[in-house]
């Protein structure tokens, strides 16, 4: 049984692979200075904003943010699990994958998945005969072929028949106890109430979870098949039924009818989300080939990024009745975080009583096609004739009313051309100006932030010692500031001294901006925010990982960048020969969505450039220990802030050396 690929394998492999000609064969590249660029193959543009890079072995797109290596190129482009990617690229250099030899856990584990796919495989097979047997089926075909159906569409989804009865699945594949019990590991059986969970010769201890319904196989992207739905030929209740969650099948993760879409479609241009299994097959017959569906639940973010792996386009395609705008808002929310420049997003939402089956139907799939070009609505429109209803923009509050409830979303968007533009949108309706509906997104952040910090227990108040008098002081002890018995008033002390003025970068600099990330300016130069200059130094000059002995103290900052620079540290000091390169690969499996994105831009970009954009050249060694005296001098001045803050709220609750401390800021006296 094939275990795990051995992480010094993939690592040995990048430093072998050359990620030029992988890319050349697919995309043609052209020579530009060091690198190469091309139009991006993962979303449309007239001007190459995509780059590889052959020293870091590396590409990136500038435009939609796509990024990665030599594996994760064959993965998108190829669409091949990791895996595959892997051995694909190992065959070219001709290298044979080993595998990891599993402990007993992990054979168990993949032993039981292995078995959950062949049942439910099984199961499908049980499901399609029964749909032949004409004893029994002449209700299911009847209904298929009044939904206009064919054979031939029934074949390519799989679709079957549950013959009506408690035990018909059990009595085909149940044949012992511990099948059976698989039967209800794979959500297929369920079982009885009334049963003790002994297992008693000749005594039926489960039954049929599927009965009396046409049966939608749902497949993963392999095209294996990992659930079930199913749709009820008669009264019973619920009229879909889908299987429960199971070791295999994770409804959050999994698109009905993508497998298909992928087997039909070379390129899929787009990819049309719908409601229900039935819209999905009902359009496939009309030759829409690029609808799927989500499985019982609202679409997520996991829908919406797995959408967005293998098309530029999404077409939200709901009933226009309140379900069907309640999903299309959701839908609206969960893409927005994922809205990379290239990308789009649109919705139709049909008139009250139709769905895509009984539409399709009606006016066939030209028209259909047709209809989505002309009447889908682009996301910028969707979203403020949404948040607009019942709202008048022609007067003041009905603005003001629009801006609140739009900046918060749009604020979800990431950096990029497309959300400055839909910022200048909202300005235009709204007659605001983008300063002041970024202070409305701070606004409403610091409003959640103080809602959150309510909703928290108060802590109990510390006991603090009275400060001491000089006269009160031991041997050793800090002498307290010379104010004499009584403490001056905080109006008395100074905070820190501001930061120099900003400058802003050239144009081309990677746009940093935002709380915290104020790129720097010295002498006519532009240096990134020093958190985010630390970790760009560790990608271009991975070495510098042995300045640091500890990486725990980064990695439990409250700061999201220095806890990204602590885990680089972490992976370099447990692999200190990593280059760059490899460093990629173990970084592209990081957790975090942010730090995947962030991480190719800054590795693509030049840390320090000159006022027009120039490439300047710097020393890593110093630049990086500039920048951890710049971070120790800032923790500095915000402990300092901190006991001034303190100081002013609670008065004489400093200690004698918080005192002694905050001496340094007295005003002086004109």
């Amino acid at each position: 049984m094939a275990g795990k690929i051995p992480q010094y394998f993939i690592d040995d492999l990048l430093a072998r692979a050359d990620i030029v000609p992988v890319v050349d064969s697919r995309v043609k590249l052209r020579k530009t200075g060091k690198n190469y660029s091309a139009c991006c193959p993962f979303h449309d543009e007239k001007t190459p904003s995509f780059t590889v890079s052959p020293d870091k072995q590396f590409y990136y797109c500038f435009g939609c943010g796509a990024s990665g290596n030599a594996v994760g190129f064959l993965m998108e482009y190829d669409r091949l699990p990791f895996p595959e990617a892997v051995e694909k690229l190992a065959a070219s250099l001709g290298l044979e994958v080993p595998r990891e030899k599993l402990d007993a856990g992990q054979i168990k584990r993949q032993q039981e998945s292995q078995s959950l796919y062949q049942l439910t495989e099984k199961a499908a097979e049980f499901y399609r005969e029964k749909l032949k047997d004409h004893k029994i089926s002449t209700p299911a075909i009847t209904y298929l072929k009044n939904r206009g159906l064919s054979g031939a569409i029934c074949k390519e989804f799989g679709i079957g028949l549950a013959p009506p009865g408690w035990d018909n699945l059990l009595n085909q594949l149940g044949t012992s106890a511990e099948k059976t019990e698989q039967l209800e590991l794979a959500g297929l059986a369920i079982r009885r109430q009334d049963s003790d969970g002994k297992t008693e010769p000749g005594k039926r201890h489960h039954y049929d979870r599927f009965r009396n319904r046409i049966m939608f196989p749902i497949r993963d992207q392999r095209g294996r098949t990992i659930a079930f739905g199913g749709r009820v030929l008669g009264d019973d209740k619920p009229k879909y039924l889908n299987s429960p969650e199971t070791p295999i099948f994770h409804k959050g993760r999994e698109l009905y009818g993508l497998w298909e879409a992928r087997q039909a479609n070379r390129e899929l241009k787009r990819l049309i989300v719908v409601e229900g299994y039935m819209d999905v097959v009902a359009l496939a017959q009309f030759d829409i080939r690029c609808a799927v569906a989500t499985l019982g639940t609202a679409c997520g973010e996991d829908h919406i990024q797995l959408a967005f792996r293998h098309t530029q386009e999404l077409v939200f395609c709901f009933d226009g009745d309140r379900a069907g705008r309640t999903a299309a808002r959701r839908a609206l929310e969960a893409a927005l975080p994922h809205m990379q420049d290239g990308r789009s997003l649109r919705f139709l939402l049909l008139p009250e009583g139709e769905d895509p089956d009984t539409l399709v139907r009606q006016i066939g799939g030209e028209r259909f096609d047709t209809l989505i070009d002309e009447q889908g609505r682009p996301l910028e429109d969707f979203l403020f004739d949404l948040l607009g209803e019942g709202i008048n923009i022609q007067t003041m509050d009905g603005r003001a009313r629009l801006s609140k409830a739009a900046a918060p979303l749009l604020d979800l968007l990431p950096k990029g051309v497309y959300r400055q533009l839909m910022f200048q949108q909202l300005a235009r309706r709204t007659g605001l100006e983008q300063d002041m509906l970024e202070e409305i997104i701070a606004a409403e952040k610091a409003r959640s932030a103080e809602l959150a910090r309510q909703a928290q227990p108060a802590p109990k108040p510390a006991q603090k010692p009275a400060p001491k008098t000089a006269a009160m002081a031991q041997p050793g002890e800090p002498t307290p500031p010379p104010f004499g018995e009584e403490m001056p008033p905080a109006e008395a002390y100074d905070g820190p001294p501001l930061d120099d003025d900003y400058n802003p970068p050239p144009p081309d600099y990677p746009d940093e901006s935002g709380p915290g990330n104020t790129p720097r300016r010295r002498s006519g130069q532009y240096r990134l925010p020093a958190e985010r200059m630390l970790i760009a130094l560790l990608l271009h000059h991975p070495q510098l990982a042995e300045l640091i002995d500890d990486s725990s103290r980064f990695r439990d900052s409250n700061d999201a960048d220095l806890q990204l620079f602590g885990e680089i540290l972490q992976v370099l000091h447990k692999n200190p020969a990593l280059n760059s390169n490899q460093l990629f690969g173990r970084l592209m499996n990081l957790e975090s969505k942010e730090a995947r994105e962030l991480l190719p831009r800054l590795a693509m970009s030049h840390p320090i450039v000159g006022g027009q954009g120039q490439v300047l050249e710097y020393d890593p060694h110093t630049e990086f220990s500039d920048c951890l005296r710049t971070l120790e001098l800032a923790a500095e001045r915000q402990r300092k802030r901190e006991l001034l803050d303190q100081l002013k709220t609670n008065g004489n609750q400093l200690s004698t050396e918080q005192l002694a401390l905050l001496a340094q800021f007295r005003r002086k006296k004109d």
